[in-house]
């Protein structure tokens, strides 16, 4: 089998759509809500969470025949722990403002639900290359909710994107003015809502009989 096989394909593809982690299996949702007021902390959760399960997927996939069953549990959290560590100390050196930003919720990517579900779901019955994509496929399908809903409330509610000013001065002049409630928190699980209406229109085999 190539690298890049079907069912290869199929793994690394399949979470940006038809399996998104939160959009069909609704993992991950309390930090949808949390940092997706603006775009840009937006993004670097959504690479952070990534690059977490990828290695994750690898390391717990290379070690899964030598993990005691009875406590595989606790080495995927101190496996998971220490990545998060890591990227939380690069985050510190490279990004302040934005890890800042995030606050705590960078430490919680540990008991974010995607991560142990892959870990127990797939790394410990896959090999390593197929846990990578696994990991590299279910960030990115998180990922991409994240900017998605990153993007409309800061557009609307801040007219800003990444912090620069993108709806023209002219339309405030005219009387336009940000809505305000797309910075709030329930307004990220109203786009979430209204993401999952639009993705299940499109996939009727989704839709509930």
């Amino acid at each position: 089998m190539g690298l890049l096989s079907n069912k290869n394909k199929e793994v690394l593809v399949s979470p940006l759509s038809k399996n998104n982690p939160v959009i069909i299996q609704m993992l991950g949702i309390c930090s949808a809500l949390a940092v997706t007021s603006k775009l840009e902390p937006a993004i670097v959760m959504a690479i952070s969470v990534t690059v977490v399960v990828a290695f994750a997927n690898v390391i717990i996939s290379l070690l899964r025949n030598t993990i005691p069953n009875r406590i595989r549990i606790i080495v995927q959290l101190v496996v998971v722990a220490a990545l998060v560590t890591i990227v939380s100390e690069v985050l510190k050196a490279f990004a302040y403002d934005v890890n800042k930003q995030l606050s705590v919720f960078v430490g919680l990517i540990i008991t974010n639900c995607i991560l142990m579900g892959r870990l127990e779901a797939f790394a410990l019955g896959n090999g390593p290359w197929e846990s990578f994509l696994d990991g590299i496929g279910n960030g990115l399908g998180y990922g991409l909710i994240l900017v998605i809903v990153g993007f409309f409330r800061e557009l609307l509610g801040s007219g800003t994107l990444l912090g620069f000013q993108v709806i023209p001065q002219v339309f405030y002049d005219w009387g336009y003015v940000n809505n305000g409630l797309m910075i709030l928190p329930p307004m990220a699980l109203i786009v979430i809502a209204v993401i999952i209406w639009v993705h299940r229109a499109k996939n009727k085999e989704l839709q509930e009989n």
